[in-house]
């Protein structure tokens, strides 16, 4: 497999440090609100990169942290005149419901800053033995001159960066691109004890502390959003290589942006949209599509005809799952060739393909799409065909759903005794050409929510 680097801006090959086995780190939200369709995009693209690491037989560590302490959440615990821990658990628990939501399973290890003192305090303690940090008045620092390296993942020299950035100037820091790793604490706010007094961890500090501590000093790859890149992951990077005396991750994956009506989504311009809001218009499953429908480094434009369009694309693979199950519980045994199989075979060797040059989703879909189209006529014609050729294109398209995380709105419900025992006296009664007493058992069925369809393969009944 082949992704591209943003540490080297290049396609590179995917090699893992210990042989089948991924460790990956997602920076995961600040829980201070709902997630908005911005957090929502990294959030659904690295599940199913790890789902589909592990179709490609790798054993997959995800470690992706909750930031249940901040500047945000200490501001709208203040507004609402609450704990700041009250706010971060209320957000942790709708973040979990959008998260369930849109198919998103749960991290190996969700790890919280509020849990992860001792380990932030041990390595901000390592950075200020080695020189690479200093304390003032109850603030610590990381020297960002001394790590020579510092810009490697943005690809921009410390001058430049500075120049580029607005930056804190401050008496009490040595040089003004220097980024606190450990803040005093203010009145009011949570803090805990530290060899610097009380305070709480600077932004950066926390991810270094909790993906070094549960993956290891270097990990296979470190992911996130392209907004993260400076300032949030170079100062990973920066404090982590300092520390450890390692490289930090292998390879780093950025998604793209999220515009709305082709504008920068901001509350400013009111576009922004949280997920929730989202999904009560349009179902979360039509978000989980819209997220993999184009290549992860790809901006994605947002509104409604895009969501509707996926809405769309989606109502087409459902009806397909139905109609090859449906196939399936009609055909019968029947020649079934080398030619046919290599066919359906060469479907999932396209999907591997699209996956594995740099996760391009968008093109796997396509390849399902055109498994569909291959398979339809052999379900929907006049002549069905083998159930060993329906079987295994049906075992294909489920493979590969299953990866991408979608279909998972079909539960199959139990029809109940009553519209069973109807539609076998519809049967009956059409057997014995009395269309009278067919049709008025059609309508009974009706008014108990389904609807009978005639097709060439038989009768199929309908949940409205």
């Amino acid at each position: 497999m082949k992704v591209y680097n943003t540490l080297t801006r290049q396609k590179e090959e995917f090699k893992t440090i210990h042989p089948n086995e991924v460790d990956m780190y997602a920076c995961g939200p600040t829980v201070y609100n709902y997630i908005h369709i911005g957090n929502a995009r990294p959030i659904i693209v690295f599940d199913c990169l790890r789902s589909y690491f592990e179709f490609r037989g790798y054993k997959v560590k995800f470690v992706q942290n909750f930031t249940d302490v901040d500047d945000k959440i200490i501001k709208k615990a203040n507004e609402e005149g609450v704990e700041a821990s009250e706010i971060s658990e209320k957000y942790i628990k709708e973040y979990e419901k959008d998260a369930k939501g849109l198919n998103v399973r749960p991290a190996t290890i969700h790890p919280k800053v509020t849990q992860s003192m001792d380990m932030i305090i041990d390595i901000v303690q390592h950075l200020v033995d080695n020189g690479y940090a200093y304390e003032s008045q109850g603030d610590v620092y990381f020297r960002t001159t001394k790590f020579k390296e510092y810009g490697k993942l943005s690809h921009m020299p410390l001058e430049d960066l500075e120049a580029g950035n607005r930056v804190e100037v401050s008496d009490i820091k040595e040089d003004p691109m220097d980024f606190a790793v450990w803040k005093a604490a203010k009145p009011g706010e949570p803090a805990w004890d530290s060899p610097w007094g009380k305070g709480r961890p600077g932004w950066h500090i926390e991810c270094s502390a909790m993906a070094t501590n549960y993956l290891g000093k270097t990990i296979d790859l470190h992911c996130g959003g392209q907004d993260l890149i400076f300032p949030h992951h170079e100062n990973e990077i920066a404090q982590s290589e300092c520390a450890t005396g390692a490289v930090f991750a292998n390879y780093w994956m950025h998604n793209g942006y999220i515009n709305v009506d082709n504008r920068k989504m901001s509350k400013s311009l009111g576009n922004f949209f949280t997920v929730r809001e989202v999904a009560e218009k349009f179902g979360y499953e039509p978000i989980r599509y819209m997220m993999l429908q184009a290549h992860y480094r790809s901006p994605i434009n947002y509104n409604v005809e895009v969501i509707e369009q996926c809405k769309a694309s989606l109502e087409r693979m459902y009806n397909f799952k139905k109609n090859i199950a449906f196939a399936l519980s009609k055909a019968e045994d029947g020649e079934f060739t080398d030619k046919q199989k290599e066919a359906i075979l060469a479907r999932k060797q396209q999907f591997i393909d699209a996956m594995e040059d740099d996760f391009n989703t968008a093109d796997a879909i396509s390849a399902v799409f055109e498994l569909i189209r291959d398979i339809n006529p052999l379900i929907s014609g006049e002549t069905l065909g083998s159930k060993q050729h329906i079987a295994l294109a049906k075992e294909i398209f489920d493979e590969l759903i299953g990866v991408l995380g979608l279909l998972y709105n079909d539960k199959e419900e139990e029809i109940p005794a009553e519209v069973t025992a109807l539609v076998e006296q519809r049967a009956a009664a059409r057997k014995e050409k009395n269309f009278k007493l067919a049709d008025e058992l059609r309508d009974r069925i009706g008014e108990l929510g389904y609807a009978i369809e005639e097709t060439r393969q038989g009768t199929k009944l309908i949940k409205k």
